[in-house]
């Protein structure tokens, strides 16, 4: 099993906007408290790894700071866009189901899109609904589960 370390958690109040790095998010089943994109639907945590917003900073020239690219949790250890659909993340006070590779950019809504040009979450952030809810902190380690499905 993968270990991957969360290196930042982020938040925002408002849709298309950058997210803020904060001490600590509480998750529940509506997904991040306080957040703009929390509710009743299966993008309810966005997570990008070090590994995608590093390969991005390089391509755009500047270094990118954790939550710009609008991510709930910035992890590492882990190519999180190989994971599948119905896979877990597991840590120790929270669980998390991914439900969703990537998505459709923002485009001109997006404040990175505007700015650079181009936008790594399409491809390569991740989306998952909150199977146990808790709060997550940087340093916290989830371990991820790949689910198997036998016909």
């Amino acid at each position: 099993m993968e270990q991957i370390v969360v290196k930042s958690v982020n938040i925002s109040e408002k849709k298309g906007t950058i997210k803020l790095p904060v001490d600590r998010i509480k998750l529940d089943f509506h997904g991040v408290q306080g957040d703009a994109h929390a509710g009743s639907w299966h993008r309810q945590v966005s997570l990008l790894g070090t590994e995608s917003i590093d390969k991005f900073s390089e391509e755009a020239g500047r270094k990118i700071t954790f939550g710009e690219f609008a991510e709930n949790i910035t992890t590492e250890g882990a190519l999180l866009y190989d994971m599948r659909p119905f896979d877990r993340l597991v840590g120790e006070h929270v669980e998390l189901e991914v439900t969703q590779i990537g998505k459709k950019c923002h485009g001109d809504n997006c404040s990175i899109f505007r700015e650079v040009g181009n936008c790594v979450m399409p491809k390569e952030g991740i989306f998952a609904r909150v199977l146990k809810g808790g709060h997550v902190q940087k340093g916290d380690v989830l371990t991820y589960h790949r689910v198997f499905f036998v016909h």
